[in-house]
């Protein structure tokens, strides 16, 4: 997974690319990975926050050109001006089962032709995302990975998942 969000984050010349996983059982969205030059605030939410949770209950891609006026945004680096979520689908298409992550400190960075290419990559992890190699340990730089509890950055391991603002 890590290599996955490393090639898209290097091809496409982004900040920060991140994978998600959706955790229907727990209504919570965990990272899985990232690539950039920081951890995400918010490693895991509630399914109801942000961008993401859009992304997730309408089940399509949400691009967002100024991140700054849209409600939705949960703050992970203050200055990241568009963002891009885009789900990724269970084999079926019944459910959303990840999502891609990718922000930028352009506004309105990401057009139709980018939106096209990262719902392609989408569409090719569909079949493959329960069988991608995971990273081999939680304490990585860049990874915090665990399919039983969210997990957190040094210095966030209290942070409870309802404290989660909208806005900072």
């Amino acid at each position: 997974m890590q290599a996955l969000a490393d090639l898209l984050r290097n091809r496409g010349n982004y900040r920060w690319v991140g994978l998600y996983e959706v955790a229907l059982a727990t209504a919570m969205v965990n990272n899985i990975v990232w690539s950039g030059p920081a951890a995400p605030e918010y490693p895991d939410f509630p399914l109801s926050k942000g961008l993401t949770g859009s992304a997730i209950a309408n089940r399509r891609t949400v691009n967002v050109g100024d991140v700054a006026s849209d409600p939705r945004y949960l703050t992970a680096f203050g200055s990241t001006r568009s963002e891009i979520i885009v789900p990724i689908f269970d084999g079926a298409r019944e459910s959303v089962v990840g999502t891609i992550d990718v922000e930028s400190e352009e506004p309105h960075f990401f057009s139709a032709e980018v939106q096209h290419v990262l719902e392609a990559c989408a569409a090719a992890a569909s079949p493959l995302w329960k069988s991608l190699p995971l990273p081999p340990d939680t304490k990585s730089p860049g990874v915090y990975y665990n399919k039983t509890a969210p997990t957190r950055p040094p210095g966030r391991e209290n942070a409870r998942p309802a404290d989660v603002p909208d806005r900072r």
